[in-house]
């Protein structure tokens, strides 16, 4: 199954007090302190689709990272957003989340024991690692982490989660430019994106399993970082919730599924820039205007779920 949206992604205006949308809404950046910049995701993510953001900016001097996930928590329900969704928002139960470190992302299958039993709802509970934050003199573990990568990983074209397929090249960030230079470049291993790096990309999805449940995956530059959190009840909508904290100073969302209405259309994504732009080529669902000022182009947009 490839999922095919329905929806331009965009972040939900309701979102924490730090927190700057841009004009199109896909750009989120925290304008001050280390805290209170928990976004969501406009529309609640259907089953396999993937909320995926990279990381524009990073601000030194503070510690931790961004945090993502999921939450059955409708954002308008909320009386205040929380400072942090860790522990703040996991702890208002049916939350979901995830805090990235520099390494040791993978989860370790064999916690079980941190599964919640059926029907209940454990917040914020993650499997496999712990809460502390990476060193910043790991890198040999990041190039450990790197060289464990399957071979596979350089030449499919997909990845596979469960029966979810998605296209691996809007998944994957790079440190050099070149839409298929991952594929190509047999130096490839060597510049593999840090997960907290600028230009990493990070996203969230669910997976079905089974009738009224589901597993969340993480999925970094490419990779799925396994099963995160176990047996989420899907009775009602579930948001991505992406917590702009710490390190983490600005990230902006990549649309990694084709739009239903945009299929088979040539994209104008790399219209007059040669970049992406923010906007969609759907008429449906944008009216975009692009005005170049000095090398700079604003997009203005006006979209609905």
């Amino acid at each position: 199954m490839e999922p095919v949206s329905d929806q331009f992604m965009q972040f939900h205006p309701i979102h924490g007090t730090n927190v700057r949308l841009d004009h199109s809404g896909t750009q989120a950046t925290r304008v001050e302190s280390f805290a209170n910049g928990v976004c969501f995701s406009k529309c609640p993510l259907k089953p396999g689709e993937i909320f995926l953001i990279e990381i524009e900016d990073k601000e030194l001097g503070w510690c931790g990272h961004l945090r993502i996930g999921l939450s059955a928590r409708d954002p308008r329900s909320l009386e205040v957003v929380p400072e942090y969704s860790i522990p703040n928002l996991t702890d208002l139960g049916d939350s979901w989340i995830f805090a990235i470190t520099r390494n040791h992302n993978k989860i370790v299958e064999e916690a079980e024991v941190l599964e919640p039993r059926q029907g209940e709802l454990v917040g914020g509970r993650r499997l496999g690692r712990g809460e502390e934050e990476d060193g910043a003199g790991d890198q040999a573990d990041e190039q450990t982490a790197r060289n464990r990568k399957p071979k596979t990983f350089f030449t499919d074209t997909h990845l596979y989660i469960e029966n979810v397929r998605i296209p691996r090249d809007k998944l994957v960030g790079r440190s050099r430019p070149g839409r298929y230079s991952h594929i190509l470049d047999d130096l490839y291993k060597t510049n593999a994106l840090p997960p907290t790096a600028r230009r990493s990309r990070i996203g969230v999805l669910y997976v079905p399993r089974g009738e009224g449940l589901a597993d969340m995956h993480i999925v970094i530059n490419g990779e799925d970082m396994g099963a995160s959190a176990k047996r989420i009840s899907t009775a009602g909508p579930l948001y991505a919730v992406v917590d702009v904290f710490a390190a983490t100073k600005c990230v902006r969302i990549v649309q990694s599924h084709p739009c239903r209405h945009c299929v088979g259309r040539p994209s104008r994504s790399t219209l007059f820039t040669g970049w992406p732009l923010t906007g969609s080529s759907c008429q449906r669902h944008s009216n975009t205007t692009a005005s170049m000022n000095e090398g700079h182009m604003d997009t203005w947009i006006s979209l609905k779920c």
